[in-house]
């Protein structure tokens, strides 16, 4: 067996050619995406883990907790520690569960995980994530059930590292159109909200991804035709689209060299759509509190946008 477990690949013939897509069983990572034959991801081995959280759902929280804790009813919450350098508790409590299938087809697949009542976080969620290809990429509808008997506090994101087909990221532009940005100390938590104009985050015209070096959390996001539209741009015009609906209101843009395991060139870059920023259970920031037996439903997706003609 594969250290992700079970791999679903699913298959859509449309009018921009074959676009296909591999999930895996483990954290629903998003392994692979192409639309006729033109990655969209990062790709990485099948003999690896997903590295550096490539492609995985973030649920019941997106990014981090500081300290790994947060307070309920004026008690206080204590997370198991998963970042070790930081002392914080990163990325959901799903990054290391295996998803079971729930529905599928040649074109998607609907993968669910149950969050068990655990250390600093009582409360018991089913989970969804549903894959479906769509003719220019695929489009991603996360699903919580709250299954408990409590209120409770949710956020979701996923981890996905884009690229446009194999041109360097360093010769992409990445476009946010977001007026507001979150500044972090040395632990990656949010010390405030801050307007992007006349600053190195204002990536609203468009910046050149050679020589940056983005590791921020954005807001206050323009919506066009109904979604948030976050873009990388190559030279000859062809890009990667991802978009969300209203409910992810705010997107993490990351890029890191020399990311051993993940494919094409040096540079990963992560866009990653979020329904909250990090340490939202301690600000209450975008969180989200379900009734018991409520259920939510945000969509995100990807989409291939080829050179004009």
């Amino acid at each position: 067996m594969l250290p992700t477990g079970e791999q679903f690949t699913l298959v859509l013939e449309g009018e921009a050619g074959t676009v296909t897509a591999t999930v895996t069983e483990l954290a629903a990572s998003l392994r692979a995406l192409r639309v006729g034959g033109v990655p969209l991801v990062h790709e990485y081995p099948d003999d690896l883990t997903p590295p550096y959280g490539a492609g995985i759902v973030l649920v019941p929280w997106p990014n981090r907790v500081r300290d790994a804790r947060w307070t309920l009813n004026g008690k206080e919450q204590r997370l198991d520690v998963t970042e070790p350098s930081t002392g914080n508790a990163t990325h959901g409590l799903l990054r290391n569960t295996g998803y079971r299938a729930t529905d599928r087809s040649d074109a998607a697949v609907t993968l669910s995980a149950t969050v068990f009542p655990q250390h600093g976080y009582p409360f018991l969620l089913e989970t969804s994530v549903r894959y479906e290809l769509t003719p220019s990429g695929i489009q991603v509808t996360h699903g919580i059930v709250n299954a408990g008997a409590d209120p409770a506090p949710v956020a979701l994101g996923a981890h996905p590292y884009f690229r446009v087909g194999d041109i360097p990221s360093e010769e992409l532009t990445v476009t946010v159109r977001a007026s507001s940005w979150f500044p972090v100390d040395d632990r990656f938590i949010p010390t405030g909200r801050e307007p992007v104009e006349g600053t190195e985050n204002d990536l609203r015209g468009g910046v050149p991804l050679r020589g940056a070096s983005l590791n921020s959390a954005f807001t206050d996001l323009e919506l066009m035709d109904g979604a948030y539209r976050h873009v990388l741009t190559a030279p000859d015009g062809s890009a990667t689209e991802v978009w969300g609906d209203e409910d992810f209101a705010y997107v993490q843009v990351f890029t890191q060299p020399a990311f051993t395991g993940l494919s094409g060139t040096e540079l990963a870059v992560a866009l990653e759509p979020m329904t909250a920023p990090a340490n939202a259970l301690q600000t209450g920031e975008g969180l989200r509190w379900l009734e018991p037996g409520e259920t939510w439903l945000a969509r995100w997706g990807v989409r291939y946008l080829p050179a004009a003609a």
